[in-house]
């Protein structure tokens, strides 16, 4: 079995992505290969996509995810979508259904390149968000941060969207606040004993929301799919978009250039239909021991 194995650089609205083919080998990307491919500028990432063979009947791979610091993600849209680019290209197939720890994933690329993810039903209850204290009602839960009487943020929407979020609502330019001064505070904060995911909204429309997210196990990032989901379902759940709110374009303050996904939580069956664009950037190969990587065959890193 070969030490290295193919893998490609690529971005979903920015948010950096290593889609890593794991197909036909036991072993996995370790967490030391993850923390020193991040800590390379050229491979730097906010989540690796590693494909392996189906363990499920029916299901095209199963997707094992990994944070930039080698701590395992449950979602990621973003990079589901870069996979769906990668597998389409390889395959000339245009619909995948993917399994996660998460769940079943289905994905579709559409003619105009865009592709589409089901990523499933959202989840509010408290105990499976999960979250350390008991609310009856998640769509506004009891935390702030700031002065008492004048909080920065404070009373955000919380759920899971395969993995745990917190909506921070604003009323102004998301830009703006200090996220990555409150970012790791409230990604750790005790009420998320699995930690979780932090997104500032600020609702521009009855149909467009802007975002900015502090990312789990990766920090700022230029664009998180599950946080937009989670910020259209949570939207819709307050009653800040439209009659019904159930379909709203996320703008991506943070994505360079600035971006727009479109979610929908489809009313039929509840499930949040996510569509954007992927990238891919350019290819090599690595160590999924090590993080030892080369580019066009040429070694460009070591693990440090």
């Amino acid at each position: 079995m070969s030490a290295t194995v193919e893998f490609a650089r690529m971005n979903g609205l920015g948010n950096k992505i290593l889609v890593v083919d794991m197909r036909g080998r036991p072993d996995k990307v370790t967490p030391a290969a993850a923390v020193a491919l991040n800590a390379d500028p050229h491979t730097e990432f906010d989540q690796i996509m590693a494909i392996h063979d189906p363990k499920a009947e029916g299901t095209d791979a199963f997707i094992d995810i990994l944070n930039s610091d080698g701590s395992k993600a449950q979602a990621c849209g973003n990079g589901t979508r870069c996979v769906v680019q990668a597998l389409a290209a390889e395959t000339g197939r245009k619909v995948f259904t993917f399994q996660t720890v998460a769940g079943i994933l289905n994905a579709v690329e559409h003619e105009d390149g865009t592709i589409s993810v089901d990523m499933g039903r959202p989840v509010f209850d408290w105990d499976k968000i999960p979250l350390a204290e008991e609310f009856h009602d998640t769509s506004r839960i009891e935390l702030q941060i700031g002065p008492i009487d004048n909080p920065v943020l404070h009373s955000p929407s919380a759920m899971s969207m395969g993995n745990p979020h917190a909506i921070f609502w604003v009323d102004r330019d998301v830009m703006s606040y200090d996220l990555a001064r409150f970012g790791p505070l409230l990604e750790n904060h005790p009420m998320f004993p699995e930690r979780a995911n932090i997104t500032l909204a600020q609702v521009t429309s009855p149909t467009s929301v802007t975002t900015r997210t502090w990312e789990r196990g990766a920090g700022l990032t230029l664009a998180c799919g599950s946080a937009a989901c989670s910020a259209a379902v949570s939207a819709a759940r307050t009653g800040r978009t439209g009659r019904t709110g159930r379909k709203v374009t996320i703008n991506v303050a943070s994505a360079k250039p600035p971006a727009t996904l479109s979610i929908e939580w489809r009313e039929r069956d509840d499930h949040v239909i996510m569509t954007g664009p992927a990238e891919w950037e350019w290819s090599g190969r690595l160590d999924p021991s090590t993080g030892l990587w080369s580019h066009e065959g040429t070694r460009e890193a070591e693990a440090q």
